[in-house]
């Protein structure tokens, strides 16, 4: 058995690498990261250093053409700028609509390309991180479970039926993620999950957010804030 696993170097797709290496063996693991476009590089290269951690193969392809048409916030042609505020207040003033750092069918396309590599690398299973959190309110709907079971289905059939989609965290809060991965060991030293490209994370835009109160709820501090 082999495993694929769409990799974007922050903590869900670390937890699922780390997952995956632990079921498979390094041996039989892949990491896929994707260029789209984004405002920065500070993910593709954690998405590097946690493969290497991890001694997996690590292959990156480029969609980037595909979001041309997109104004999210998270695209380097977009003018609009990142919320500093967290998803919850977001969908306040969207009126159930996505959240502005949402990027046309991400998913699905991320998917789908990895489906492609996933059949001529002879892998099994094809692994991402999606959570409930990113779910809630529509905020990225294809996070949710109804999008995950329609793409399994989908990659599935499409595969000749020997690729399964495996989505580890799609019930789960970013806080049981982070559980997950603490009591495994994952090395979210090496991960990135700010909108910005900075030094530091800015610790306002709503995945930092995220990602800080995932961390108090288990009693930990993020290392990505030391020092």
């Amino acid at each position: 058995m082999k495993a694929l696993v769409l990799s974007s170097g922050g903590i869900d797709s670390t937890t699922a690498l780390c997952e995956a290496v632990e079921k498979y063996g390094k041996d039989n693991v892949i990491s896929l990261s994707v260029f789209y476009g984004q405002k920065h590089t500070k993910e593709i290269i954690s998405a590097r250093k946690v493969a290497e951690y991890y001694g997996v193969e690590h292959i990156e392809t480029d969609l980037t053409n595909m979001f041309v048409y997109s104004s999210s916030s998270l695209l380097s042609s977009s003018k609009e700028e990142i919320p500093k505020e967290e998803y919850a207040e977001q969908l306040k003033t969207t009126g159930g609509d996505s959240v502005s750092t949402y990027v046309p069918f991400r998913n699905g396309l991320f998917l789908s390309a990895a489906a492609a590599i996933a059949i001529s690398k002879d892998c099994d299973v094809l692994y991402y991180g999606a959570h409930a959190d990113d779910a809630a309110g529509n905020a990225y709907p294809d996070c949710s479970e109804e999008f995950n079971e329609a793409i399994g289905r989908a990659i599935y059939l499409g595969s000749g039926k020997k690729v399964k989609v495996y989505a580890p965290y799609v019930k789960c809060n970013k806080a049981e993620v982070v559980k997950t991965g603490l009591e495994k060991g994952a090395p979210y030293h090496l991960t990135w999950s700010c909108y910005e490209g900075g030094e530091k994370p800015c610790g306002k835009c709503a995945t930092c957010i995220d990602r800080q109160k995932a961390f108090s709820l288990n009693g930990a501090k993020d290392p990505a804030l030391e020092e």
